[in-house]
């Protein structure tokens, strides 16, 4: 099937609307704390900021406190309406991979669950790459290919929802020829299906949570069960 641009977009104009611009849930809160973090570590207010893919633009908010935040994706319908929550924001719509921001024009890249919705990664990561002033970093999003594979039900895709799952080694490789790959964290972990979902599913989670904190969720993330990758990188020199 021919994804183009124009079925891609009417997907994730859809898309944005019944999910993002209703609710965040464990898996995008946890990423937001994850990015902040990180944030805070670099000790600047004073920031060029660019988030890749910024749906409807719920992270947006949180990167504002670090400085100048411009935020792309491809519905015009979708930014619109971010532009009316969050101001102060550069929305720019349309396609990442025409669109012109200059080179090494930006000290931090944000993307959130994008890499496994483009249709060439490569070309992609080194765009994410040719944006970032020397010694800039990434912060990246993608889903954990192994855990959605074996212990979530997840439905097929869509007319205009391109998908390629990673898992943590295809992950670092991508990035290796770019980027200083600093941490490659698991985050959330979710089971829909098999023997974990006894302790990972939803209703198991919150009960577990209830008694003993994040201390299992912790512990599976540090293992490498987590329905996010988070990618923390340097440019390369």
């Amino acid at each position: 099937m021919n994804q183009s641009i124009e079925l891609q977009r009417d997907f994730w104009d859809a898309w944005n609307a019944s999910h993002r611009e209703q609710r965040l849930g464990d898996v995008s809160l946890d990423q937001r704390r994850m990015i902040v973090g990180w944030l805070a570590e670099l000790n600047c207010t004073d920031l060029d900021i660019i988030e890749v893919g910024c749906g409807a633009g719920w992270l947006c908010p949180s990167l504002k406190p670090f400085g100048r935040v411009t935020a792309t994706d491809l519905s015009e319908h979708v930014l619109e309406r971010a532009r009316q929550r969050v101001p102060d924001v550069r929305f720019i719509a349309g396609d990442f991979m025409a669109l012109d921001f200059g080179r090494a024009a930006f000290d931090v890249v944000v993307s959130v669950e994008v890499l496994s919705h483009v249709a060439d990664h490569a070309a992609f990561v080194a765009k994410l790459n040719a944006l970032l002033r020397p010694g800039g970093v990434l912060m990246l999003a993608t889903q954990n290919r192994p855990i959605l594979e074996r212990f979530n039900t997840v439905e097929q895709p869509r007319p205009g929802n391109l998908r390629h799952w990673f898992d943590r080694d295809e992950l670092a490789a991508l990035l290796a020829p770019h980027f200083e790959v600093r941490e490659i964290t698991a985050l959330t972990p979710v089971a829909s299906k098999g023997p974990m979902r006894l302790i990972a599913g939803r209703q198991s989670k919150r009960a577990l949570r209830a008694v003993l904190g994040r201390t299992v969720e912790n512990a599976l993330a540090r293992a490498g069960f987590g329905w996010t990758l988070m990618a923390l990188g340097k440019k390369r020199p």
